[in-house]
């Protein structure tokens, strides 16, 4: 029996074929039923109308509008596609959108008040989205799939391509008109890094702003357009790990000189200008009234980019301590200008102004109640709104806080369509984001169409998880993966086991055999031995019959738990607290790191270091890292152990600690003389430790290692699964992960299919483990003894 194409199949051994068993199965189809949803705390996206008397905004993928304190509600109605980003066209009365189609996003316009149905203005396999307006909103700026930015004229409805680039295809931050719509500001990908360019719409020019080998990100200009804003590090690239400690710096176009104080003086007695004759504005009243508004100073003053040593010019503008994100927004009133930006420097993260005025000291400040900001911020007429925990507020920059506008409204989905609106998404997501063009030699588009026939027979949410990821390990590709969850999955009883940190014999299952190390049994004041006997776990007494978890498993983790032991006959207790099963896995995994230690340093007299990392995560980095800082001094050479290593992303810093070699010596006088620099592992012989199960950023680590020369790898091959991954949401919270980013060799050679293999093959067998022996950590001993005699 087997199965095939979600059906069981029987095979018949003597006839050779084989044949589908008909079975039938009772089913309640309940995903065509709807559900209820409330927008209330789920709010993605929205806009404010030009005349400030409306509100448009997304939930779960639907549009709604209201007026401007969401008492009166509407969803619009469409055809069940998710929606992401909506703005408002300046006849305050038509929505440009964008939501998908076959899984991708394409730009849609539709009116606002429900009537008549969407119109579509891109058709295409590539996904238009991080969406801005121009300031009268007569045009649109927006991304459009790995490489290109587009403006889309919201009088034709046409779209054209004024940079090509790479862009990629998410997290890709947006582009910006300038104040007079004479540039367009945007981040295009250099060595991974984002620098800022911006682009000429008439003279259809680009120039590279930054060009630095680190990112200089999300770039903002200011109300003037004097000055482009954006989040940095300044002095280390944003990957493999992210931005580290980033500030907002403020770069200015040209070279501007402060205020003079004896110019405002002057202006104190500069007569006004003649005010027009009242009978003058009394006859054009009622034209200027239907005459659009002037656009303001700045949304006309020509913009001046002197590219004279142009970086010489940053300044920062946010705190030197903590990390800072955004700009989210920049508002400027007279001389004034403050930049609203998210930050930590207080200990916690929330949304912060700063204002700054020629002739006053500037100042920073906390929004209060800006915690859960949601990084979205809408200016119209002077006032200003926020997202902000899934809610629209009204932010109050002069009082310093938040006010959120409450909103609720109940609406229905079904989950049927939901359910196929995310299977194309992500298909298509995967489709212009897989690091591999070949798709691992599949055809993406004929897998999509098999898998698609099965949608109709999704019962539950269970039922797509395996769909997806099905789907997904069609691509025989790691870093692959779909989740997803839902209140229909919500279970009402849950139970987990206590852990004790005491290893019980296998045969004689309440016989203690011994206490595992570091657990919270091996307190000072906890007195059990191997060989006693557990008869009552709090106070209730156990069935030598029955299995132990059964005692050990409750709905919730307790504080305490009380052990009845008996001991030669006689019984005593014992209060512990009681650890998770993560806890326990650790202790055992760090006491197989101990022995390995020790047995490295018998069996090479105290002269070899040995040090080990779990995964390439942070946490380990930090402990290599003090490792090293404690054993490496004192011997002549090192042992690195990634063997079951299950990856993260410190390669770079790895390496770069190994590669240190000494270059000169110092010392005071009489005294020893001291290498520099204090840590050189690369002036010692390495052997690096690798095996079948080294996989993801330890191949990387390995491969490092190889190409830099540091020293021998000894073990096996490593476990070819090694692509840099992210991933993207969905409309119902539903996650996939996208490995965008393929690792190869300098000579080119994929390391998802070819994997690191070591200088020196050793194979640890299951009869070795068994045994208690370590072939491969006995080789590499015996290299270095080689090499330090």
């Amino acid at each position: 029996m087997f199965e095939k194409d979600y059906q069981v199949w029987v095979y018949d051994v003597a006839s050779g074929k084989s044949e589908k068993v008909n079975l039938q199965v009772v089913r309640n189809p309940v995903l065509t039923k709807e559900q209820a949803f409330d927008v209330r705390d789920r709010i993605s996206n929205f806009d404010v109308s030009p005349d400030g008397k409306k509100l448009a905004f997304i939930s779960r993928g639907e549009i709604f509008v209201s007026d401007i304190e969401g008492k009166f509600v509407r969803k619009l109605e469409r055809d069940g596609e998710r929606a992401t980003e909506v703005l408002w066209l300046p006849d305050n009365r038509t929505l440009l959108f964008n939501q998908t189609l076959n899984g991708y996003l394409n730009l849609y316009t539709i009116a606002a008040d429900g009537s008549g149905t969407a119109k579509q203005h891109t058709n295409e396999k590539r996904n238009n989205r991080s969406i801005n307006l121009n300031h009268d909103r007569s045009q649109a700026v927006y991304l459009s799939g790995r490489d290109e930015v587009r403006i889309i004229d919201l009088k034709s409805l046409q779209s054209r391509t004024i940079a090509k680039d790479e862009i990629w295809a998410f997290q890709s931050p947006e582009p910006r008109f300038s104040p007079n719509g004479e540039y367009v500001v945007f981040n295009a990908r250099r060595n991974f890094e984002h620098d800022i360019l911006v682009h000429h719409i008439k003279k259809n020019t680009t120039l590279n702003l930054t060009n630095t080998g680190v990112s200089e990100t999300d770039p903002f200009w200011s109300p003037d357009g004097k000055y482009i804003y954006f989040t940095s590090s300044r002095t280390r690239p944003s990957y493999p790990f992210g931005m580290t400690n980033p500030r907002i710096y403020r770069l200015p176009l040209d070279k501007y000189d402060v205020p003079f104080r004896s110019a405002k003086f002057d202006e104190l007695f500069k007569k006004k200008e003649d005010e027009k004759k009242a009978d003058d504005k009394s006859d054009k009243s009622d034209k200027t009234a239907k005459a659009d508004k002037k656009p303001d100073s700045a949304a006309t003053k020509s913009i001046v980019i002197n590219t004279d040593r142009l970086l010489e010019r940053m300044e920062l503008i946010s705190p030197d301590f903590g990390s800072q994100y955004g700009p989210f927004y920049i508002a400027g009133k007279g001389d004034k200008t403050t930049v609203f930006y998210g930050s930590n420097h207080e200990g916690r993260d929330a949304l912060y102004k700063m204002v700054s005025e020629p002739f006053e000291e500037t100042k920073t400040e906390r929004i209060n109640g800006s915690e859960r900001f949601g990084g979205n911020i809408v200016e119209v007429d002077g006032k200003l709104y926020a997202l902000s925990g899934g809610n629209i507020s009204k932010l109050n920059a002069d009082a310093n806080k938040i006010d959120p506008i409450s909103i609720g409204q109940t609406f229905y989905r079904n989950l049927n369509d939901e359910f196929k609106q995310i299977f194309y998404e992500m298909w298509a997501n995967v489709e212009e984001n897989f690091y591999n063009a070949d798709f691992h030699g599949t055809n993406w588009p004929k897998l999509r169409d098999e898998y698609a026939r099965f949608l109709p027979y999704v019962n539950n949410r269970a039922d797509l998880r395996v769909l997806m990821n099905d789907l997904l390990g069609e691509l025989n590709s790691s870093h692959l993966g779909f989740n997803t969850y839902g209140d229909d999955e919500r279970i009402a009883l849950n139970f987990q086991t206590m852990e004790t940190g005491i290893i019980f014999e296998q045969q004689k299952p309440y016989t203690v055999q011994r206490i595992v190390t570091n657990s919270n049994a091996d307190f000072n004041g906890i007195d059990v031995q191997p060989g006693d006997v557990l008869t009552h776990v709090n106070g209730k007494k156990v069935d030598p019959k029955q299995c132990r978890d059964i005692y050990f498993t409750r709905p919730s983790m307790e504080r305490e738990i009380l052990l009845t032991f008996e001991r030669g006959g006689k019984p005593y207790d014992v209060r512990l607290h009681p650890q998770g099963i993560g806890s326990l896995d650790n202790q055992l995994y760090d006491e197989w790191i101990y022995a390995n230690e020790q047995k490295v340093n018998k069996l090479s007299n105290n002269r070899v270091a040995y040090t080990y990392m779990k995964n390439m995560g942070g946490g380990e980095l930090n402990k290599f890292l003090i490792d090293m800082t404690a054993k490496l001094s004192g011997k002549d050479a090192l042992i690195l152990d990634l063997r079951y290593n299950t990856g993260g992303n410190v390669h770079d810093e790895v390496l770069k600690f190994l590669s240190q070699r000494p270059y000169l010596q110092w010392q005071y006088r009489e005294g020893k003389p001291s290498p520099q620099p204090n840590f050189a592992p690369a002036g010692k012989p390495i052997v690096l430790l690798i095996n079948e199960q080294s996989l993801s950023d330890a191949e990387m680590t390995a491969a490092g290692f190889k190409a830099l020369k540091l020293g021998k790898i000894i073990g096996t091959e490593s476990y070819r699964w090694i692509i840099f991954t992210s991933g993207k949401g969905l409309v119902d919270g539903s996650f996939y992960r996208l490995p965008s980013w393929g690792c190869y060799t300098l000579d080119g050679k994929n390391l998802e299919k070819e994997g690191v293999a070591p200088d020196i093959y050793v194979k640890t067998t299951f009869t070795d483990r068994l045994a208690d022996k370590d072939p491969q950590l006995d080789r590499a001993v015996q290299e270095l003894l080689k090499d330090i005699r």
